[in-house]
């Protein structure tokens, strides 16, 4: 179950208009008249599947299916709302669903599909890239799912755009029957309602007047229209509203009208009348109907303008469907986007009560007067908002609304602004002041006089509203009152920016952090509605020049998104059997699409279960002196608590004994578990988990690498990890040039959609099944046999599917099934464990943060001599995954790049954070990116284009790593050669370099970046698998395999396995689940390994089976059947049942000896990408990225196509937008341990708008492994480095605006600098001095907050 927006997993449509909204945050009993429709009911697999639901299965729109529900519902609701989709509509479709896995791009390429114009998709058929039939590599064309006809393309290079797909998918049939609206509804007439539950009063009254006595009656009741805000307050703040009031009804709140000048005593101009309680939908919908209509003269839409240029990125369509402008205004949210627009514009508010006479009195307030406080405002006791007029603009009034956030779709504001001027021609003010002068006597004021000379505008008024920068909304009041009679001009806009930051003196304990880059985007804003006035003006007004030269122009150019596309191309390879090499779709995707896909919060619940808590620490570090549980006890349907004195077991965890599934005497971080509260339901045992009482005596804590380093604060080896090739003092000393930096790589929160959940059922003789999310089946066994006191036997654990794992559920999910099974065991009832959204990001870890110091030594001609590596992971309070983490980014500290002589160090620090862990590519792209950093450094300080240096060093076959592996078939040159020749680098190279000359607050940047990736686990042991095949006497096949799906399409590949071994259709061959009773022993699904060792596994088991059936199958008849002989094979007594069990040979690297290999061979991959980057505020939109990855011989291209992409977008997220904020030295705004980014709210994933403009994914043609299954190669983690291409492109991008300001002002700001990962809006923008930030006093190499 996904808190804090559900959404992102499940939608519900509302039908007659249709639109979809958010479950989580929408009461069922505010739908009441209806008509509500489900994922379910538009389809499902015994009834048929409704064409969304078809095309999104077949494109390999749904790996794990956890938020496929949601995304289903999105695209029906549009199409429903839509009679004629278009291809941008259709793309902007998802604002308000997230998916982790898919990296997005099918899931548009499904939906384009609906597009009425869809025959104007960009790009071609087929690409023109093979050779000839007679090399056995020429071009076909198949639109790349399962039903596409494959037969005869043996040895072709298939190659499949957006656009083929568009013109081959069969189109929505027109005539087929939607579900009908119910008749009983059609004509139905509303009533006021008053419904009593056992805890809430809900009203939904239908007049003013009404609605204004039950607010008298009760002054404390809440008003909720979309219960966007309430919803949040009542589920994670434990708030209590016993009454609601819904007044979607009441005609005064559900206005929507123009009102002509002189209709508002306050305003001279036509205005807007906004009820309070329209849907901000209904409002964009009625203003973008009248600023396209033309019944409005172009310079009065200005303020509608500015709203509807907030509504575009406010929240998402589910929200705006059910949220108003009136809970926007009222909560008062300090970073709201609308109240700024509000603010500027001076609008009125209208409010409504009773009087002492029981009459309706109304009373209307400037905005400007409305906020109070932190969400506090001028709402008096009994009063109700009614509505807000909002003005229109007249001549030569300027209004511009901006905003920016972490990322652009569904995102909180981190700066939101609206801005308005009204300038008058300085000709006409003169002649005002000579009148005036004139009338009085006197002489023209000398301001006047000055501006006569300058010419242009004179500044009449001003209002400035911002939100992100005080408690409350709030007004530039000292800026506003500075611009007032000035000059319209560059000079004029330079000193208001210093006058801003005297409005808003924010520092470093401001709440919010990013102190300087707030204060610089206020000014950003400011340039840009100047340049944006200047524009509208089109006059010429600084002393008969043009305003702003033409390149200044770009700095009001805004993100505009085109319809994206993508091309895929792969090989089908002769000596693939028939099922494997095909790219079906995942096994799992036609019920993941209906719905009908079962998780573990989906399973019905048992008889008597009960449901869990966990009780979390407050503390960092500390002694527990108390443990009090009584007032939780006492709460209703509370069954109990269970602590370390409850365990009759042993209270440990993890595999070093370093950590208790209890904490018992000392607390080592915020979130660290103390207990479970168990009760009846979900919402009852969280709310009595707050009320268990826990005192501690603080002790000091360790918060970040930099204290750790400081305290000589360590896990495992006191002195560290080595890895060192040759002698690098005398690499060092040969070098005829030296140098040092240091990068640093921030967290990344898994965010799997399905949460950390178990059920643990307990049964006779001590037995306890557990039904989990977990990555990790037998470790879970054993660590719940451990908490019990039982053996291993008696515990069993089953895993039908994850709703994605990356990791996370490796190890840090066996602590919540031991914990569910504590308690299950003690009450002999079964209890299942379910984590809301912030419990699990605050208490499960995540991927490591990382400091590289590095030092370099090179020749002038770019041939690296010497490297030099200190790596320092944040690995948190317990050792956990951490030192195998670590060990692997020092493995791959040499990236493609061969230097011959490396000391690679590493230490693990030990801080008081909750255990990190391990995330897809497990400390690889730490130590990659540190590489990188080095090698970029290296290339600034040549002078040499990076590329080129890149290529210099690359690594040649036979060639050996820093850790002495020598390197066979080494594919990275070809696949370099290959994406360089597929994107013409040198072309694009150039267009950036163009675009960049002609803009100075855009810029673009190119970057092509290759990885290598170790494929193994690096503790040997764990390189094993197993597989258990039965055959039934019908044929039909069931194979249960170690490893886990959580969305990879594991159980697809194992299915084509077994289908290729024994020869038979893949629809023969069923995976029900992963259990430990049917393979025991089982390595983790993780290091990219289960499809080789499972695999291998699965593919034995078939063998022996094949190998005793072929006596028989030689002696019948070649056309006897499958199932013929299988029949015969039974009464035959041949044995239809193997296991099968494959170990991994030559694998194992020692770091006392420093010898053995460390992986069982490599994957190899480059990509290019190209961004823009916004110079003012440090948004940026990757234009293209083009991906070439050897993959072998691929057991799926669509599967392995799909982990590329999602794991590149992924990578996306890592290395551009994903940033944890943690309380410690450089957060002081925040309570020393605790983690702010909590929740989809504050942490920002990569959404539909993120994935790049073209998309080009190829996998490496001729590239057999012999180490694999069928040749093939892993596919899971090696990609997600690649999106560490975007990174460079915008260090490119960044480059080049400070060559700008470098040619400006000669500061030298061009050359070598530090961009730190990830590169968020702020990272970049302060990366890019210039003379507003210089004006605020930012040093020219300020480097942002960060936790590390």
């Amino acid at each position: 179950a996904i808190s804090r927006g559900q959404s992102l997993a499940v939608g519900r449509v509302v039908v007659g208009p249709a639109r979809s909204w958010c479950r989580i945050l929408t009461r069922l009993v505010g739908k009441y008249g209806h008509h509500v429709v489900t994922v379910e009911g538009i389809g499902n697999s015994q009834k048929g599947l409704h064409p969304v639901q078809k095309r999104i299965a077949a494109f390999h729109g749904s790996q794990c299916g956890f938020c496929t529900p949601g995304i289903v519902m999105a695209l029906y609701a549009h199409l429903r709302k839509t009679p004629q989709p278009t291809l941008h509509g259709l793309e902007e479709a998802f604002d308000g669903n997230l998916c982790r896995c898919t990296g997005y791009r099918p899931i548009l390429d499904a939906a384009k599909t609906f597009a009425v114009d869809a025959n104007s998709c960009a790009g071609e058929s087929v690409a023109k890239l093979g050779a000839t039939k007679k090399d056995g590599a020429c071009t076909g064309k198949h639109e790349f799912w399962e039903e596409g006809p494959l037969s005869g393309f043996d040895g072709v290079e298939i190659s499949s755009s957006t656009k083929s797909k568009l013109e081959s998918a069969p189109k929505l049939d027109e005539g087929k029957e939607e579900l009908p609206f119910p008749a009983e509804l059609k004509d139905f007439k509303p009533k006021s309602l008053a419904i009593k539950g056992s805890s809430v009063t809900w009203y939904r009254p239908l007049s003013l007047e009404e609605l204004v006595e039950i607010t008298q009656t009760h002054p404390k009741a809440k008003i909720v229209v979309g219960n966007t805000e309430v919803g949040i307050e009542t589920k994670f703040k434990f708030r209590k509203y016993p009454v609601l009031i819904s007044p979607t009804l009441v005609p005064e709140l559900m206005a929507l009208r123009m009102q002509p000048a002189g209709h508002n005593a306050e305003f001279k101009c036509d205005s807007m009348e906004i009820g309070a309680a329209v849907s901000l939908t209904a409002i964009k919908d009625f203003m973008k109907g009248m600023v396209e209509s033309g019944k409005m003269k172009p310079e009065s839409t200005g303020s509608l303008v500015a709203v509807l240029d907030q509504l575009r990125w406010f929240s998402s369509t589910q929200i705006r469907n059910v949220g108003c402008v009136g809970g926007n205004l009222v909560t008062a949210s300090p970073i709201s986007d609308l109240c700024p627009v509000f603010l500027a514009t001076d609008s009125i508010l209208t409010f409504a009560k009773k009087d002492a006479d029981g009459k309706i009195a109304f009373r209307r307030l400037p905005v400007s007067k409305f906020f109070l406080n932190y969400r506090t405002v001028d709402l008096r006791e009994g009063e109700v908002l009614v509505s807000v007029v909002l003005p229109m603009t007249r001549e030569l009034e300027y209004v511009k609304a901006f905003k920016q956030a972490r990322r652009r779709e569904d995102d909180i504001a981190i700066v939101t602004s609206c801005l308005r001027v009204r300038l008058q021609p300085v000709s006409e003010a003169l002649a005002e002041a000579e009148k005036k002068a004139k009338e009085e006597c006197t002489k023209v004021e000398p301001e006047v006089a000055k501006l006569a000379k300058k010419g242009g505008y004179r500044i009449q008024d001003a209002s400035f509203g911002f939100g992100g920068m005080w408690k409350t909304p709030v007004r530039a009041k000292k800026t506003e009152e500075f611009l007032k009679g000035k000059c319209w001009d560059a000079n004029t806009i330079e000193a208001a920016v210093a006058m801003l930051g005297k409005d808003f003196p924010l520092n470093k304990s401001t709440p919010g952090g990013m102190a300087e880059f707030r204060k610089t985007l206020c000014a950003s804003f400011l340039y840009k509605f100047y340049v944006h006035t200047c524009q509208r003006t089109s006059k010429e007004i600084e002393n008969g020049k043009q305003a702003l030269p033409p390149e200044e122009n770009s700095a009001t150019t805004v993100f505009e998104r085109p319809v994206s596309v993508g091309r895929q191309t792969f090989q089908v390879n002769p000596s693939q059997r028939q099922a494997v090499g095909k790219p079906i779709s995942h096994r799992s995707a036609y019920l993941q699409v209906t719905g009908e896909a079962e998780y573990v919060d989906d399973l019905p619940p048992k008889h008597s279960m009960l449901y869990s808590a966990m009780v979390l620490s407050t503390c960092p570090h500390g002694e527990i002196l108390s443990i009090d549980a009584s007032e939780a006890l006492e709460m209703k349907g509370v069954e109990g608590f269970f602590s370390a004195k409850d365990i009759k077991g042993l209270n440990e965890v993890g595999h070093w004994g370093d950590e208790e599934l209890f904490a018992s005497k000392t607390v080592h971080c915020v979130g660290q578990p103390i207990g479970v509260i168990v009760a009846d339901t979900h919402k009852q045992a969280v709310e009595a988990a707050q009320k268990v009482k826990i005192e501690y005596k603080k002790l000091p804590a360790i918060l970040n690498i930099e204290d750790a380093i400081k305290e000589q604060s360590w896990l495992g080896e006191q002195k560290g990890y080595l890895i060192e090739r040759g002698d690098s003092k005398k690499g060092f000393e040969e070098s005829e040039m030296v140098i040092e930096g240091e990068m640093r790589i921030g967290g990344q929160e898994h965010f799997y959609l399905e949460t950390h959940c178990s059920e643990a059922v307990p049964s006779e003789n001590g037995e306890m099944c557990i039904l989990a999310s977990t990555q990790n089946p037998n470790t879970t066994i054993e660590t719940v046999a451990h908490a019990l006191g039982v053996s291993a036997h008696k515990v069993v654990c089953k895993v039908k599917r994850m709703g994605g794992g990356f990791g996370g559920k490796e190890t840090r999910s066996v602590n919540y099934s031991a914990a569910a099974a504590v308690a299950a065991a003690a009450l002999r009832r079964p209890v299942r464990i379910v984590l809301d959204r912030n419990v699990d990001m605050a208490t499960s870890g995540q991927r490591h943060a990382f400091m590289g110091k590095y030092k370099v030594g090179f020749n002038k001609d770019g041939t690296l001599k010497a490297l030099d590596v200190q790596l320092f992971s944040n690995a948190g309070w317990c050792q956990d995954l951490s030192i195998p983490v670590l060990h692997r980014g020092l493995f791959h500290i040499d990236n493609v790049y061969y230097i011959p002589n490396i000391r690679a160090f590493g230490r693990a620090c030990k801080t008081n954070q909750p255990s990190h862990t391990a995330f897809r590519g497990f400390g690889g792209p730490q130590g990659l990116m540190v590489a990188e950093a080095a090698i970029d450094h290296v290339a600034r300080a040549l002078g040499m284009p990076g590329h080129v240096l890149r290529e210099k060093n690359m690594y040649k076959e036979g060639q050996r790593t820093h850790f002495n592996q020598v390197l066979t078939k080494c594919t990275v040159r070809r696949a370099w050669e290959e994406c360089m020749r597929r994107v013409d680098f040198k072309k694009r190279q150039e267009e950036c370099k163009t675009f960049n000359a002609e803009h100075r607050w855009r810029k673009r940047g190119v970057a092509i970046i290759p990885t290598k990736f170790g494929i193994a686990f690096t503790a040997k042991f764990m390189n094993q698998g197993g597989a258990l095949v039965h055959i039934y006497t019908d044929g039909s096949v069931l194979v249960t395999h170690g490893g886990t799906e959580m969305g990879q399409g594991l159980h697809t590949k194992m299915v084509q396995v077994a289908a290729g071994a024994l020869g038979v259709p893949v629809e023969m061959v069923y995976i029900a689940e992963t259990a430990t009773d049917k393979v025991p022993n089982t390595s983790p699904t993780a290091a990219s390994m289960s499809s080789d060792i499972n695999g291998m596994a699965v593919f034995r088991a078939c063998e022996q089976i094949a190998k005793r059936l072929k006596p028989l199958r030689d002696s019948l008849p070649k056309d006897t059947s499958w199932k013929e002989l299988i029949h015969k094979a039974y009464f035959e007594r041949i044995n239809l049942s193997a296991q099968g069990f494959y170990k991994v040979p030559d694998v194992g690297y020692d770091f006392a000896t420093q010898s053995g290999p460390g992986f069982h061979y490599f994957s190899y991959g480059v990509a290019f990408s190209m961004v823009e980057v916004d110079v003012l505020t440090g948004d940026h939109q990757v234009l293209r990225t083009d991906i070439v990855m050897d993959v072998g011989n691929s057991l799926n291209p669509a599967i392995d196509i799909g982990q590329i992409e999602g794991a590149f977008t992924q990578g996306m997220g890592l290395f551009t937008m994903e940033e944890m904020v943690w309380g410690d030295s450089e957060h002081t705004w925040l309570r020393p341990g605790t983690l702010f980014t909590q929740g989809p709210g504050a942490y920002k994933i990569p959404s539909f708008n993120d994935v790049p403009l073209e998309f080009n994914i190829s996998l490496l043609k001729n590239a057999p492994n012999p180490k694999a299954i069928h040749s093939s190669k892993a596919i899971g983690e090696p990609p997600l480095f690649l999106a560490s291409s975007i990174f460079y492109a915008v260090k490119e991008a960044i480059a080049a605006a400070r060559e700008d300001r470098k040619k400006e002002t000669g500061d030298g700001s061009s050359g070598h600098f530090t961009l730190n990962s990830p590169a968020t809006a702020e990272r970049i923008r302060m990366a890019c001095p210039d003379q507003l930030t210089a004006k605020l006093g930012v040093p020219t190499e300020y480097q942002p907050q960060g936790s590390w």
